[in-house]
């Protein structure tokens, strides 16, 4: 299975996506953080996932530094953030409650931000973080053809978006979106179920996925779901030869015909070459449908 997806004519990911949303737990020094980026660069991976707020604004820095220890780096990878969220911590003392800011203004200021803190000319991938219920879609639209003129944003996307959001906005904007960063698993069947996954592949958006291993729960099962999904999982395991659950976990994403690109968010290097490994799994059609049907509890209509 190839290694890189084009999302449009200027924009190729990696298949496998790294992602920093728990970097402030792994308590990396700045040379060890470094030391990760080039194991995953050597993997293959080239794209990098980032917010303004995770680490309550802080992740974005930490990888700045890092990077500064090593700045030719950049041009191997592409660097992708997430805006739009405001959060009522110590970073935003005058909020009562969270909030999503999509003014014009906002969206500019954090992208701004976030080339400061990575320490970088541009962002290869800009998306808005969540949906909102008060959004403005010209101002959206004006920050990001000011982003894009000005070279700091090279494409632009969005995340957690339902088809008519994605639509919406396409709609207000001059440049094609390029992906939707949304939650898909084996656990999570929300985009299979809302036409999500239909629209995406009728306009050839590719999306990313993020807690492709649905939160962690299947190694250790709790619930009736997690049970069967666990046994489905380690039977077909065992008869693809893999060593662990999650390498299937990530081939039942990465088979399907959407173009799937799963985020890792770890710190442990086996674990990534595990999800990099699954791109040579071949899975059949009815191991897929095997573990779409024990997500689900029901056989097929």
């Amino acid at each position: 299975m190839e290694n890189k997806l084009a999302l449009n004519d200027n924009l190729s990911l990696s298949r496998i996506i790294h992602g920093y949303w728990r970097l402030r737990d792994w308590n990396l020094s700045d040379q060890e953080l470094l030391k990760l980026i080039e194991q995953v660069l050597e993997l293959g991976i080239t794209s990098f996932d980032h917010a303004d707020i995770y680490g309550n604004y802080t992740c974005e820095a930490y990888f700045g530094r890092a990077l500064a220890l090593k700045p030719s780096l950049r041009d191997q990878m592409e660097l992708i953030s997430k805006c739009g969220i405001r959060l009522n911590t110590d970073a935003n003392p005058e909020l009562d409650v969270k909030i999503y800011d999509y003014s014009f203004n906002y969206i500019v200021q954090q992208a701004e931000a976030s080339l400061k803190h990575l320490g970088t000319d541009r962002l290869d991938l800009l998306l808005l973080h969540r949906p909102a219920p008060f959004f403005n879609p010209e101002e959206v639209a004006k920050a990001f053809d000011k982003l894009k003129q000005s070279g700091k944003v090279l494409n632009f996307g969005v995340s957690n978006f339902t088809p008519m959001q994605f639509d919406s906005l396409q709609s207000h904007l001059d440049m094609p979106l390029a992906t939707n960063q949304v939650e898909i698993s084996v656990s999570c069947l929300e985009h299979f179920e809302n036409e999500n996954m239909e629209f995406l592949q009728k306009h050839n958006i590719k999306p990313m996925a993020w807690s492709p291993l649905a939160g962690g729960g299947l190694f250790k099962p709790q619930s009736d779901k997690e049970h069967r999904l666990h046994s489905v999982l380690k039977e077909i395991a065992a008869a693809l030869n893999v060593e662990s659950i999650d390498q299937v976990m990530y081939a039942w994403l990465l088979k399907h015909p959407a173009g799937i690109m799963p985020i890792v968010g770890s710190q442990h290097i086996n674990r990534i070459k595990s999800a990099v490994d699954a791109l040579e799994v071949e899975m059949s059609l009815e191991q897929w449908y095997k573990i779409y049907i024990a997500s689900k509890g029901d056989e097929l209509p």
